[in-house]
């Protein structure tokens, strides 16, 4: 199992709409609107990093009021 951060930048006003949004797409574990460089973070899962990365691409990033994403995978050192 692969774990991310995904970081999200909304348009002005849309955060709180995107992270509901974003919170019903399956894998999504946690969406919360923040303050900040960006608006929006969300922790995420998935079986592989490809099958991560086809959810972002596919799923997160075509929600309406998105900007821009980061994702940032989850390590274990």
């Amino acid at each position: 199992m692969v774990q991310a951060y995904i970081l999200i930048q909304t348009e002005v006003g849309k955060a709180s709409t995107v992270a509901e949004t974003i919170g019903k797409i399956p894998g999504v574990i946690q969406a919360e609107d923040v303050t900040g460089p960006y608006d929006v973070i969300v922790r995420a899962q998935a079986e592989t990093v490809d099958e991560l990365g086809r959810m972002v691409v596919a799923k997160v990033q075509q929600v309406d009021g998105i900007t821009r994403t980061l994702t940032c995978p989850v390590v274990h050192l």
